[in-house]
């Protein structure tokens, strides 16, 4: 028989975890199926309010959005943003109640930092946008912004680095995993004494986002960190969300961009852990390499289709990954090759929402008002494109339906149709860095088209049967 005092505090426990669930499912808002979920009619995309969309973004910043930033958004076609939860960019509160003297305590949780996130939530449910979060972000646990952390030893009155296990500095690159932070979980070193806040933290969150059916769930930004921690973190909040009787999708964003790698395949290989895949690393590549590697995952997970997110965009003059161009350049190659969600980095790594952004938003939208993308297929070899150069034009189609060509700076190739294609043929160019759709073009069928882009630049033939 076990004693007394285990049984009632197991009792408490389970009341408050039924309190806290039934609290939740009185209060998130609409149906299930208006839930952002793999679309019931092709999985590889997202269907939100029962409806397919391709979640399509840009912000200026991670984290805590202004209303009329999410409005200019929303006005050129965007739904999809990227909101890390973390606290370390000038101006952004803690999670955690900081006291008179500058320490924190772990111990009791800081409501003006869930205000603003249930703030965020809130402004993007209304304008139709969906928020990606990450709940751990690595660039917090190390170097200089270690320093300023509540869960560094020196910055809270509630452990030592003995009791803790956590060293007041950490100054390598975060890359390199060093702070123990992420090997708390049971599988690793079972650090009751950080978990406890660790858990407190992620149920807070979780208390607000479960209400609402816009959000998609990221474990880290770009981790290094094992397997298990990722898949411990999925695991605990599709827990949560179960026992609120919401349904939730998650995923993991590793570090190395080769999306190969066999840190990428935990994510890739796991289903049953992640619902969906977020691959943005592999927007450090660049043309053909890009696309082929986009459609490598693309073709690998045929067994069992889920979501490819894209959560960062990669590319802008202003940063190191790669040109303006280069930064166009991969969200186009997303949007053809079958990616379910793109979202533009923030500046200086990418264009954030800037007006380059802003046209190739509003073009994108045009394309998907007339190309039936969530019923094509990418030609992911470019056999169906002959005469192309390298990188000079990428196919998305429905057999004898309709053929969406891009071409990344200009160029002419040859599509090939099919042998038994039949009737009329109709091409229209979409002038992308305008926002502007040409003048539909009649031509005679036959079983090869040549498409000569109007001018340099971005640009997509539209072909219809």
């Amino acid at each position: 028989m076990q004693p007394i005092h285990v049984t009632i505090l197991a009792l408490v426990f389970s009341m408050t975890s039924w309190a806290w669930s039934q609290g939740l499912k009185d209060h998130h808002p609409g149906p299930a199926t208006d839930h952002i979920r793999p679309w019931t009619g092709n999985p590889r995309y997202w269907q939100y309010k029962s409806k397919p969309v391709v979640l399509l973004g840009g912000s200026k910043e991670d984290n805590l959005f202004l209303k009329e930033h999410l409005d200019l958004l929303a006005s050129v076609g965007g739904n999809y943003v990227r909101n890390t939860m973390s606290s370390r960019d000038e101006g952004n509160i803690w999670p955690f109640h900081r006291r008179p003297d500058g320490t924190y305590d772990l111990e009791h949780l800081d409501d003006e930092h869930f205000r603003h996130f249930e703030n965020l939530l809130r402004l993007a449910l209304e304008r139709d946008i969906i928020v990606q979060i990450e709940v751990w972000d690595r660039f917090d646990f190390a170097r200089e912004h270690w320093l300023a952390n509540p869960y560094r030893p020196a910055n809270n009155v509630n452990y030592t680095p003995e009791s803790s296990g956590l060293r007041n500095e950490y100054p390598r690159h975060p890359g390199s995993n060093d702070n123990p932070f992420f090997r708390s979980i049971p599988a690793h070193d079972n650090n009751r004494t950080l978990l406890k806040y660790q858990q407190a933290q992620v149920d807070r969150m979780l208390t607000i986002a479960l209400k609402f059916p816009n959000v998609l769930y990221c474990m880290d930004n770009e981790t290094n960190a094992t397997a298990e921690w990722g898949a411990y973190w999925s695991d605990y909040i599709r827990g949560k969300a179960s026992d609120a009787g919401v349904e939730i999708h998650t995923t993991e964003m590793w570090d190395n961009w080769n999306i190969k790698d066999a840190t990428h395949l935990r994510t890739i290989d796991h289903p049953d852990i992640y619902s969906f895949i977020d691959i943005s690393q592999n927007n450090h590549n660049k043309g053909q390499q890009h696309w082929d590697n986009l459609q490598w995952a693309w073709n690998y997970i045929a067994y069992q289709p889920r979501p490819l997110n894209h959560v960062k965009i990669y590319g802008a003059d202003s940063g190191r990954y790669g040109s303006d161009s280069d930064g166009l350049e991969r969200f186009w190659r997303g949007l053809i090759g079958g990616a379910a969600s793109l979202r533009f980095h923030r500046p200086l790594s990418g264009h954030g929402l800037n007006e380059l952004a802003q046209a190739h938003l509003r073009s994108a939208r045009l394309l998907l008002e007339q190309f039936d993308i969530f019923n094509a297929l990418p030609d992911s070899e470019n056999q169906r494109l002959t005469n192309r150069a390298e990188n000079e034009g990428y196919l998305s189609f429905i057999e004898n339906k309709q053929y969406a060509v891009y071409f990344p700076d200009g160029g002419s190739v040859q599509l090939k149709l099919a042998e038994d294609v039949s009737g009329s043929v109709t091409i229209q160019w979409l002038d992308i860095a305008n926002s502007r759709w040409q003048e539909v073009v009649d031509t005679t069928t036959g079983t090869n088209i040549v498409l000569k882009s109007p001018a340099s630049g971005h640009w997509v033939a539209l072909i219809r049967l």
